[in-house]
């Protein structure tokens, strides 16, 4: 593992840009950014190929949990108020995870690579407080639209707004009437037992066998078209804590037990979900 900055080998750098799969990389002054003071990037690296990562890792140092990755992406070139932020900072913010290498998909490095990244912070940061992802739902919106659209349920008109809105990505941030109905079905669609059904979103996947607890679901986390479409904007605070890490994984492995906070249930308990199918409704509870 090393860790890359301003610094690193040019043939390093233009790798990131070309292999950023989640948030695009504009251009160099984009690139610098992202490896200021109050940012970290990390890659795992093979001897047979130096300046070729396998995977990499975006880390940003906040205050609190960020709930929405525009703000985390922003231009900044003051490094002197970056290094200020990241000596404030309680949170370690991984918004960001790129394999590079098709031909090595299927390897957890991811699993590897965010446990270490972990250890290396607390190591180098004692000050930090929390390690939290700042994460895409990019199944919800293709797994809820398809069950709604074959029923009558009223909600599915709702949701048509956006489901069938391929040229209408600004309707979730001018519709909050939708918040609450969305909300809840993401929280259902995060929490069915992986015993029953595992979880369709490949990011939720991921992170809970990696031993995360689904901490939150943010309100338009993610206002670019990509994420309205893909799930409506929301985005999700996966949380890892290294006391509980093995348990959470242990736990989702052996029988489906998605691990969340208080807040994800009270989601849930909000009010009913009128679900089209058992599977909607099922495992919402602790």
């Amino acid at each position: 593992m090393r860790w890359i900055d301003w610094q690193s080998p040019a043939a390093v750098l233009e790798k990131l840009i070309a292999y950023e799969a989640v948030h695009e990389i504009h251009g160099w002054d984009d690139l610098r950014r992202r490896l200021a003071p109050d940012r970290r990037c990390f890659a795992f690296f093979h001897p047979a190929l130096p300046d070729d990562p396998l995977i990499f890792v975006e880390v940003a140092l906040v205050e609190g949990l960020a709930g929405a990755v525009q703000p985390l992406l922003v231009q900044d070139g003051d490094d002197n108020a970056a290094r200020n932020r990241a000596a404030r900072a309680d949170t370690a913010i991984f918004y960001s995870i790129s394999n590079c290498q098709d031909g090595l998909r299927g390897i957890p490095f991811g699993n590897f690579l965010i446990k270490q990244v972990v250890e290396e912070l607390k190591n180098e940061l004692q000050h930090l407080a929390r390690f939290s992802t700042l994460s895409s739902v990019p199944g919800l919106r293709r797994w809820l639209t398809k069950r709604l659209a074959s029923t009558g349920d009223p909600q599915a008109a709702l949701l048509a707004r956006i489901a069938t809105g391929a040229g209408r990505p600004d309707t979730a941030k001018s519709d909050e009437s939708l918040k609450p109905l969305i909300m809840r079905f993401c929280a259902a669609y995060l929490t069915r037992r992986a015993s029953t059904q595992e979880p369709a979103d490949p990011v939720a996947r991921f992170h809970l066998g990696n031993g995360a607890c689904l901490e939150w679901i943010n309100w338009l986390g993610n206002t670019a078209p990509r994420g309205i479409q893909e799930s409506f904007g929301l985005m999700v605070n996966y949380l890892y804590d290294i006391e509980t890490i093995e348990s959470n994984h242990e736990a989702f492995v052996n029988d489906g037990t998605v691990m969340r906070s208080a807040e994800v249930d009270a989601l849930l308990a909000a009010e009913h979900i009128s679900a089209p199918n058992p599977e909607l409704a099922e495992n919402t509870t602790p």
